[in-house]
């Protein structure tokens, strides 16, 4: 079993910061690509930020200058620095990774539970 467990959402005013957190565990044999996704009612869920195991970073053109994301490829996390927020950030976030487990021979997603961010004055 693997499992993604996030933490750090909540709600801020527009213009502050938050940081969100994820966390692998479990069966992982090798994560190749983590990333945060978001998805509001009614809408796709979006990509928002990932990372290669190598440190290659990829940005939704929306949050780029505002979110930082990074990785600890030992510790099997993945974050994300969220800056200059703004009401249209608001979402459901989910941690996604790319990975293979040590019960499967291929390379597979896995997602976390979601954790909701609101920027609201």
């Amino acid at each position: 079993q693997v499992q993604l467990v996030e933490s750090g959402g909540g709600l801020v005013q527009p213009g502050g910061s938050l940081r969100l957190s994820c966390a692998g565990s479990g069966s992982i044999l090798y994560i190749n690509a983590m990333g945060w996704y978001r998805q509001v009612p009614g809408k796709q869920r979006e990509l928002v930020a990932a990372i290669t195991s190598g440190g290659r970073t990829n940005y939704a053109d929306s949050v780029k200058g505002r979110f930082t994301i990074s990785r600890d490829n030992a510790k099997n996390t993945v974050s994300l620095q969220m800056n200059r927020l703004k009401p249209e950030d608001t979402a459901v976030y989910y941690c996604n990774a790319k990975l293979y487990s040590t019960s499967g021979s291929s390379l597979a997603d896995y997602w976390g539970q979601g954790t909701q961010v609101t920027v609201s004055s």
